[in-house]
């Protein structure tokens, strides 16, 4: 049952992002679908344990505050490439990963790593080494801002913190 249901989901996401309906593509798309079906079920992909989804629906309230953190840091970053006197001063953070549950620390590691000018480069015991290009992008990170907004995707904001 479940390589059926990663079948149709791999299917229905395969028509859905190329939009072709030939003949020849649709026979492609099945064959792909099907040998990807086959792979994970040899390797031990579907064990029996369950995978439990714990965030709900409040990363759909996280999205546009990481949209704009990356667009502000997109912007920052050009102006520093773009300045004559490019003013790279580069550190290596390490900051205590606000969440408590994995899953949230690792969308905080990457939602760090997506914003450019940080990159984060270990994670472990709940606590992030983070290169960061800038002093401005340093100074981004240790506000701690995206830790508290991660941590509120476990659903419990944290006191003090804003409202994502």
């Amino acid at each position: 049952m479940r390589s059926l249901m990663v079948f149709v989901m791999l299917a229905a996401t395969w028509i859905v992002l190329s939009g072709y309906f030939t003949k020849l593509l649709l026979g492609f798309g099945l064959g792909s679908c099907l040998v990807v079906t086959w792979l994970a079920a040899r390797m031990d992909r579907f064990d029996g344990d369950d995978i439990q989804y714990e965030l709900g629906l409040r990363p759909l309230r996280y999205l546009p505050y990481l949209l704009s953190e990356i667009v502000k840091s997109n912007l920052q970053l050009a102006r520093v490439i773009l300045s004559p006197r490019m003013q790279i001063q580069q550190r290596l953070l390490r900051v205590e990963a606000t969440p408590k549950s994995e899953l949230a620390q690792v969308v905080y590691a990457n939602s760090i790593t997506l914003t450019p000018g940080t990159t984060t480069l270990d994670l472990r015991a709940g606590s992030l080494l983070v290169h960061a290009l800038t002093k401005e992008a340093a100074d981004g990170v240790l506000t701690g801002d995206m830790g508290r907004r991660c941590a509120a995707l476990e659903g419990q904001p944290l006191p003090g913190g804003p409202t994502p």
